[in-house]
């Protein structure tokens, strides 16, 4: 087991790609703590994951709120002593372009997109910090490397949370602090909807992903997980500040 008893935060992890993460880890000998906001979905996560053999508890958790993300973060450092691994996971989309978009939308990806991230890391690092060596995965998309027409908002958290990224890892890289961005394509999950609403339904994003992927498919969450658990481990112990993107070729076609 490659996580053997270390200890992970993921954000956003009670459904889709947060849920495979927190899976994979799990698997591989983590004690994974789900901070999703839902409680039911905290609680299924940890269910799928204790009924295979793994360890995980729940702590639901509104990560735009200041105080709910620190009391997650000093708990979980009190209950087992450090903290090995945060997955910044939990986003949103919000679609349009500059004139559609509303400001409120624009604010809404910041803080969950972005200032989320940055807040949970500036919890963590001091524990890492002290116990010499951490991993912060950052979830960006592949639509922060590249545009993607008429989301706006969603391009600019996440292109803001890749050079985020770069300069967390930059300045604690001395600390044996890894920050990465996982950068995924497209994945078949709920998270979708606002794309699917702008490009007029499920068949025409469907075309599109046929069309437009060099591979022609969608990624499988399982997929996803496995770079998850690469930026994670060791495997990927001289990697950091890099937006590790997988998208079936879409950024190069």
């Amino acid at each position: 087991m490659i996580l053997k008893d270390r200890v992970a935060i993921v954000t956003g992890s009670g459904s889709g790609i947060g849920r495979g993460g927190a899976e994979i880890m799990a698997r591989e000998g983590a004690i994974v703590v789900v901070a999703d906001l839902s409680a039911e979905r905290s609680d299924e996560t940890v269910e799928i994951i204790t009924e295979a053999g793994g360890r995980a508890e729940a702590r639901p958790t509104d990560v735009t709120d200041d105080d709910a993300l620190a009391r997650l973060v000093t708990d979980v450092q009190a209950a087992h002593g450090r903290i090995d691994i945060l997955h910044n996971h939990a986003g949103i989309q919000v679609e349009g372009s500059l004139e559609e978009v509303s400001s409120e939308g624009l604010d809404a990806s910041y803080q969950l997109n972005v200032r989320a991230h940055f807040s949970a890391a500036k919890l963590v690092v001091p524990y890492m910090k002290e116990q010499g060596a951490g991993v912060i995965i950052n979830t960006s998309s592949n639509s922060g490397v590249f545009l993607d027409n008429g989301m706006l908002a969603y391009i600019t958290t996440k292109a803001a949370v890749i050079m985020m990224t770069k300069q967390i890892a930059l300045d604690y890289a001395k600390d044996n602090i890894r920050c990465n961005a996982l950068c995924p394509g497209w994945v078949d999950t709920p998270f979708n909807e606002p794309y699917m609403r702008q490009m007029g339904g499920r068949k025409a994003l469907e075309k599109y992903v046929g069309e437009a992927i060099p591979m022609g498919r969608w990624a499988s969450i399982k997929e996803i997980a496995e770079s998850i658990l690469y930026l994670a481990s060791d495997r990927s112990s001289f990697m950091t500040g890099h937006a590790l993107v997988i998208d079936g070729g879409e950024c190069i076609a």
